[in-house]
């Protein structure tokens, strides 16, 4: 067992490619023992990733500000304490609007590829 403390994780840059604006990721689980990968991604305000395809299942966990998620057909605002369920194969863009920083914790499983 371990006990894994948000405040203690280190935050680290994340920019361009996948990402637009300032964002961090604390990896709280992604190493080589475990198949799930688990990070806590920081969005300041107007931050968003661009339209990406996973080829697996993606959980993400609101956890702080408001957010939105996004297909090409419609975008939804999500806030604290809402899941987002996003199947294999879904193109899809999330990140912060522009008034509020976002968090989410994203959960999938290691070994796959985002493209």
């Amino acid at each position: 067992m371990q006990v894994l403390r948000t405040s203690e994780i280190e935050q680290k840059e994340r920019g361009g490619g996948l990402f637009k604006g300032r964002v961090t990721v604390q990896p709280v689980l992604d190493s080589d023992s475990s198949d799930l990968r688990t990070n806590i991604i920081n969005f300041d305000k107007g931050a968003v990733n661009v339209f990406h395809v996973h080829d697996f299942d993606q959980v993400l966990y609101v956890t702080k500000g408001e957010g939105i998620i996004a297909t090409e057909k419609e975008e939804i605002h999500i806030r604290p304490g809402d899941f987002v369920v996003i199947p294999a194969g879904e193109k899809h863009w999330h990140g912060a609007t522009p008034e509020s920083d976002f968090a989410h914790i994203a959960i999938s499983i290691r070994g796959k590829t985002t493209f």
